[in-house]
């Protein structure tokens, strides 16, 4: 196990993401290596590059001489020779992976991170019959990860615990949030959740509730800017007043079940609500609904007068060209 601090990362595949966390790694100093078989690979680093530049100035990077620190590797062997860590980007095919993972064990370091940017696909899956699987889990963003904070670490049955605590000190590093998850899932929680809502959105347009501008405008104004500043469970905690979760589960959770109901969704017994009501309330109940809600209403404060300066700006610039 290596103990000193990553200075070399290797990113494997230079799609959109893999490009996104290439110049977020060497907007923080770190030697960036890419491989990608796509011809136009230079050019496609130049101009990612290019156009993250402000946008990791914008977040306190000093991106002065970013470009010298990508690299193009030759293959896959060159990229990882020296890495601290190494990001896959690789497609969404288990075959694949496996073979890539394969590569990457028998030619990284052995202290290497082994990461993947996977975005459904558990790790367990693809290192089956790997000798050192122990250093291989789940680094997925969301895309640009460059811009959007969250990186699920997902790691597999046989990941080892130092590489889960590693992973997320390597993130913490670069700016990320990362957040672990215990059990393995396809499709990991964010996609689970992006997609639960999106089969919802379009079952109502396709049955003429709403439209699909309608139905953004509606996200857009009510749950996106609740959730840009609280999830879902914090919500609703506040949506239950001084008496919480609690409050909010009996009071309405009868009509949610009804709605449910209509969805197929089983019903939940009272053990199972209860222990769902506690779980949240060991989350968030040692803060008062007076501090909690306090700190919801300045940020979404904060996130509307963002926006209205990003319109402005907009607008400006509109009327001076």
């Amino acid at each position: 196990m290596s103990t000193t601090h990553p200075t070399t990362v290797a990113v494997i595949g230079a799609g959109t993401i893999g490009l996104s966390w290439a110049a977020l790694f060497a907007g923080h100093g770190l030697r960036v290596r890419v491989t990608d078989p796509r011809p136009d690979l230079a050019e496609a680093v130049d101009a990612a590059l290019a156009e993250a530049s402000p946008q990791l100035a914008r977040q306190g990077l000093d991106t002065a001489g970013l470009a010298d620190r990508v690299h193009l590797a030759r293959d896959v062997a060159d990229a990882v020779r020296h890495a601290d860590v190494v990001q896959e980007n690789g497609p969404e095919n288990t075959a694949f992976k496996r073979e890539l993972f394969a590569a990457l064990v028998r030619e990284a370091p052995s202290h290497a991170l082994l990461l993947s940017s996977s975005s459904a696909i558990p790790s367990t899956a693809f290192t089956d019959g790997l000798d050192d699987a122990g250093r291989i889990l789940i680094g997925h963003p969301f895309n640009p990860p460059h811009l959007v904070p969250l990186v699920e670490v997902v790691p597999g049955r046989r990941t080892d615990e130092d590489s889960v605590t590693r992973a997320v000190e390597f993130y913490r590093a670069v700016g990320r949030v990362p957040v672990v998850e215990r059990k393995e899932i396809p499709g990991f929680v964010g996609n689970r959740l992006q997609n639960a809502l999106s089969r919802e959105a379009i079952h109502l347009v396709e049955q003429g509730v709403v439209g699909p501008s309608e139905l953004d405008e509606i996200m857009v104004n009510s749950l996106g800017l609740r959730w840009s500043t609280v999830g879902p469970f914090l919500g609703a905690h506040l949506g239950g007043g001084p008496g919480g979760y609690r409050h909010m589960a009996e009071h309405i959770g009868p009509s949610m079940q009804q709605m449910w109901d209509s969805l197929g969704r089983p019903e939940q017994s009272p053990e199972q609500t209860e222990r769902l009501i506690r779980a949240v309330e060991d989350a968030y109940g040692s803060r008062s609904y007076r501090d909690l809600s306090r700190e919801r209403d300045r940020k979404q404060l904060a996130v509307l007068g963002a926006l209205e300066n990003a319109i402005s700006s907009e607008q400006d610039e509109e009327t001076r060209s």
